[in-house]
C-alpha cells in the first residue's frame, strides 16, 4: 500500500481557527524571494513580513499577538495550494513551500518528563538498545514499580524515598535521576534553521533499527523567558543509539531533518495561554506503506514538570538565549506494539506517514525517510542574513 502524500488545510488548522493567532514561515520563490513570515486568515496565507524580518524578532516584540491581528499584508494564495506544493516539491527553492515556523531560536528539548516514557528510557538502557529484550525488561519493571511513579513530583521527599528503594533493589538509573530528581534533562534538539515543517520528510539515521516518533508540545519562548506561544513537534528518536550509551544522545536526536515543528506557532492571547497549553491532548496516527497503522496519544495533563518549570531549567540567570528558544516538552507516548515480529516492538519503516494533532494547535504531518536521502540542510544563519539584506528587510532597531 502506498499512502497518499497529501495534507489538507482542514487537518492543518486548529478547531477554533477563527480566533487563533497563527504565525508561520513560507518560502516565496523568485529573485527577491525567500523565507517570509505569514499568518492565516480564512483559507488564505497572508504576508506579514512588514512586522519583522524573522520569527525570532517577531516573538521578542511586546504583545506580538495583537500586532499580528492588526497587521496588513498581501494574500499569498489559498493555504491548500501551499500545502499541495509543499508535499509535491519539498524544499525546492525554485518552488513555493511551507517552512518550519521557527528560525533563529535555539531548539531545546526536555526529556523524561512523563512516568511512562521514563520507564521506556530505563528499558532502552538495560537492553543496551536491543529491541528484542525490551518486553521482558518492561514486564519486570512494571511488576516491581507498577504505576507508582506517575503521581510523584520530581525532587520531592516522596521522590527521594522511591530513589532509596530503587537503589536498594539495584534499579536506579540515570533516567530515573532526571525523571525523579530535582534537575530536569535539557538537551539541544536542533540548530537554528535546521527544523523542518509540515508536508515533508523527517529523517532517520540509516544505521538505526529501533526508532520512533515522539509527539510533543513545543513552547515558543521569548528572550526574556516568557512563553509567547506553542506549536506541535516530532522529536524523532533513535532508541537503539541512546540505549547503547547516553553519550550518543546527540547522535540519536540530531540528524538531517530529524526535528519537525509546526505547522504554526499559535500565539498566546485571551483565548490561548498557559492554562490551555497545560491541558493539551495530542493524538498520533501512523500509517505505513506496509498497511501497518498505529494510534497513540500524549497529554500535557500528565507531565511531571509544569511548562514554566521546564523553561526555568533551560534558561534564566544561568543561561540566556537572545533570539529566544523553542522547547520540546517531552511525551507520554512510547510505542511498544509489535510491527514485524513478536516481542520485537515498533520501529519506523521508510514511507511511514506520521500525523500529530491537537485541537488548539492543528496538525503536523511528515513522511519518514532515511536522513541521508533527504535534501541536505544548506540554508543557515549566514544565508538567511544575506537573503534578508538583499530583500531590504534588515533595518536598525527603533
Amino acid at each position: 500500500m502506498t499512502t497518499s502524500r497529501r495534507v489538507t488545510a482542514e487537518e492543518s488548522l486548529p478547531a477554533d481557527v477563527e480566533r487563533a493567532r497563527l504565525v508561520g514561515r513560507a518560502w516565496v520563490p523568485g529573485r527577491l524571494g525567500g523565507p517570509t513570515l505569514v499568518t492565516v486568515r480564512g483559507n488564505e496565507l497572508i504576508d506579514i513580513s512588514a512586522l519583522a524580518p524573522t520569527m525570532a524578532d517577531l516573538l521578542s516584540q511586546p504583545d506580538c499577538a495583537a500586532r499580528v491581528a492588526a497587521a496588513k499584508g498581501a494574500s499569498l494564495g489559498p493555504l491548500q495550494e501551499w500545502l499541495d506544493d509543499t508535499c509535491a516539491n519539498g524544499s525546492d527553492a525554485a518552488r513555493r513551500h511551507l517552512l518550519a515556523p521557527n528560525d533563529l531560536q535555539v531548539v531545546k528539548a526536555a526529556g523524561v518528563t512523563f512516568a511512562a516514557s521514563m520507564l521506556e528510557r530505563v528499558i532502552e538502557e538495560r537492553t543496551r538498545g536491543d529491541a528484542a529484550g525490551a518486553a521482558a525488561v518492561r514486564a519486570s519493571l512494571v511488576e516491581i514499580l507498577g504505576d507508582s511513579l506517575s503521581d510523584v513530583r520530581p525532587g520531592s521527599l516522596e521522590a527521594q524515598r522511591i530513589k532509596q528503594v530503587l537503589l536498594a533493589q539495584g534499579l536506579w538509573s540515570q533516567y530515573l535521576e532526571v525523571g525523579l530528581g530535582p534537575d530536569a534533562e535539557i538537551f539541544t534538539k536542533a540548530a537554528p534553521l535546521a527544523s523542518v515543517g509540515t508536508g515533508v520528510g523527517v529523517g532517520i539515521h540509516p544505521a538505526s533499527t529501533w526508532n520512533n516518533p515522539e509527539p510533543e508540545v513545543v513552547l515558543a519562548v521569548s528572550p526574556t523567558g516568557e512563553i509567547v506561544g506553542a506549536a506541535l513537534g516530532n522529536d524523532v528518536n533513535l532508541r537503539d543509539f541512546e540505549g547503547r550509551s547516553a553519550l550518543l544522545l546527540g547522535k540519536a536526536k540530531d540528524n538531517n531533518a530529524s526535528c519537525s515543528i509546526g505547522p504554526w506557532i499559535r500565539l498566546c492571547d485571551t483565548h490561548f495561554g498557559i492554562e490551555q497549553i497545560a491541558a493539551t491532548d495530542i493524538t498520533l496516527t501512523l500509517e505505513g506503506e506496509d498497511g501497518f497503522v498505529l494510534h497513540g496519544h500524549s497529554t500535557m495533563r500528565e507531565i511531571s514538570r509544569a511548562p514554566q518549570e521546564l523553561v526555568a531549567h533551560a534558561m534564566g540567570a544561568h543561561h540566556q538565549y537572545p533570539d529566544g528558544m523553542m522547547l520540546f516538552c517531552g511525551t507520554l507516548f512510547a510505542p511498544i506494539e509489535d510491527r514485524d515480529e513478536v516481542d520485537a516492538g515498533f520501529t519506523h519503516r521508510p514511507g511511514d506517514r506520521v500525523s500529530i494533532s491537537a485541537d488548539r494547535l492543528g496538525g503536523l504531518v511528515n513522511w519518514v525517510q532515511d536522513c541521508t536521502t533527504l535534501p541536505p540542510w544548506k540554508f543557515g544563519i549566514g544565508a538567511l542574513m544575506h537573503n534578508l539584506a538583499q530583500r531590504g528587510l534588515l533595518h536598525p532597531p527603533p
